[in-house]
């Protein structure tokens, strides 16, 4: 294999999520690009996980623009291939990301895309993704040209057997299939920025090894973990426990493994887990591993602020164009490369929370919701703390100390406010659990490089492909403009009810 078309997949891929972050170990020269759409035509393409977000603006920007594609696979979870081609019907096709193809298509659109792809019921935490036809497997693996792995559970706190058999050993079975794929040329795996954890300054696109924890207190012993997972499943049960009892053990003991470790939740320490596993076993395989940090609403294609989920994914994000590039571009590496993408602005148009918080506050303020009587609602002047330790003081003027109060005036008066004070306290002690999660991204002071990433768009600029088509260079983001404009209104229009 050559350098040359490798490049045209992982630019593809990289103007899929241009993606804000709070922020080389590989090299790779500079070529001359072959088309990256004649080289996606007549491809077949393994996709998991794909009625996820991402999933869903590869597949549409693979089919808009590359019609000639030859074959996608998409790996859904669903009891057979009957209901996972319903599930894609519904969760896929019918989402206004494909606005524009029904448009062009009208009433053709359905036939336009069973010709050209196969939804598929499969899991990818059991060997073979679960899938029981013979014929079918060999099928895919005399066919499949690339694998892209975007299957993932991203709660911080999922329970620590789902997330272990879903973002680690998911990855392992995603790898072993791969593998036997004769005509691979790559294995894309969607990981996130925020494996390195904690660390501080300018975070490198390095491997993850298990010798190298965050606290590196100690080696990490993957399989061990499993045998944990088990040992707590298997005492539960015997104490009879129930279903919701089985459900918080395990995500407490996720995040206690996760921080015993040095990372801050599940999502994060199993996601790592998983590149170690790919690190360590990917052997002649070319795999690239893609870091974004935060996924938010499209910029320009198909149509600017489309965003899916109630929970913003903090990813600024042009995701087709990134997705299609990084495919194209492992193709024609080293077959025993690997090689990891940062894909973030940080070091290149950086945003801050306050800005975006300051943004926020005059959207609203200038365009104000209004409720079901008909009256706008105030949204009050964002307040910006500097650190945790600011905040968990003023939370304690400002709400737990009066709780306190309250708790000794209950005391004195029989309880008398109790229903006030379970209320209150139960509200305080979510946003404080909320808090936990997300504070080591909030208060996140580090960097991520993105020389690899970086060099991609070098490239890109330098060859004769359509830079518009292909663009996922963060510096043309204004902005407030895309908070403002594009953004919010994407999340008022997809996400959000008043």
């Amino acid at each position: 294999m050559t350098l040359k078309s490798t490049l045209e997949i992982i630019y593809f891929f990289l103007e899929i999520i241009i993606v804000y972050s709070l922020p080389l170990s590989f090299f790779f020269p500079l070529m001359e690009l072959e088309g990256i759409l004649k080289f996606f035509e007549n491809k077949t393409i393994l996709v998991t996980g794909a009625t996820g977000f991402l999933a869903k603006v590869f597949v549409e920007k693979i089919l808009r623009v590359q019609p000639k594609v030859k074959r996608l696979y998409l790996l859904v979870r669903a009891t057979d291939n009957e209901s996972a081609t319903q599930r894609f019907r519904k969760e896929v096709i019918e989402k206004d990301i494909f606005r524009v193809l029904r448009n062009n298509l009208g009433a053709d659109l359905e036939s336009f895309i069973f010709e050209r792809v196969t939804p598929i019921s499969g899991d990818i935490s059991d060997e073979n993704f679960g899938i029981k036809d013979c014929i079918l497997r060999e099928e895919m693996s005399k066919e499949i040209d690339i694998v892209l792995n975007s299957a993932a559970t991203t709660k911080f706190d999922e329970r620590y057997d789902v997330a272990l058999g879903i973002n680690t050993y998911g990855a392992l079975h995603v790898l072993n299939f791969a593998k036997k794929c004769i005509k691979l040329k790559v294995l894309l795996h969607v990981s996130t920025a925020y494996v390195s954890s904690e660390k501080g300054g300018n975070i490198l696109e390095s491997p993850l090894h298990t010798e190298d924890t965050p606290k590196g207190t100690s080696r990490l012993v993957i399989n061990a973990e499993k045998e944990v997972v088990e040992e707590y499943l298997d005492r539960l049960r015997v104490q009879g426990a129930t279903k919701e009892e089985i459900t918080s053990t395990m995500k407490d003991l996720g995040i206690k493994r996760a921080k015993l470790y040095g990372w801050p939740n599940t999502y994060v320490y199993t996601k790592a887990l998983g590149e170690m596993i790919l690190g360590q076993f990917h052997q002649n395989l070319p795999l690239a591993i893609i870091r974004p940090t935060m996924v938010t609403s499209t910029y320009k294609e198909p149509f600017s602020g489309w965003i899916e989920g109630a929970r913003c994914k903090v990813e600024f994000n042009q995701p087709s164009n990134w997705l299609y590039s990084v495919t194209n571009l492992l193709t024609h590496a080293n077959k025993s490369s690997q090689i990891i993408f940062h894909v973030g602005s940080s070091l290149r148009n950086p945003i801050k929370l306050s800005s975006l918080s300051i943004f926020t506050f005059r959207y609203f303020t200038q365009n104000p919701w209004i409720d079901r009587n008909g009256k706008s609602i105030n949204v009050p002047n964002p307040k910006i703390f500097s650190s945790i330790a600011s905040f968990q003081a003023y939370m304690d003027i400002r709400y737990i100390l009066p709780l306190k109060v309250l708790w000794l005036a209950n005391l004195v008066l029989c309880q008398y406010y109790r229903g006030i004070y379970i209320n209150l306290n139960r509200k305080v002690r979510v946003v404080m659990q909320l808090v936990d999660l997300y504070k080591p991204y909030v208060f996140f002071t580090s960097s991520f490089d993105d020389s690899n990433t970086e060099k991609l768009r070098v490239a890109i600029r330098e060859s004769d492909v359509d830079e518009n088509l292909f663009n996922f260079d963060p510096r043309c983001i204004d902005w407030e403009d895309y908070i403002m404009n594009t953004h919010i209104p994407g999340l008022k229009k997809y996400s959000m009810k008043p």
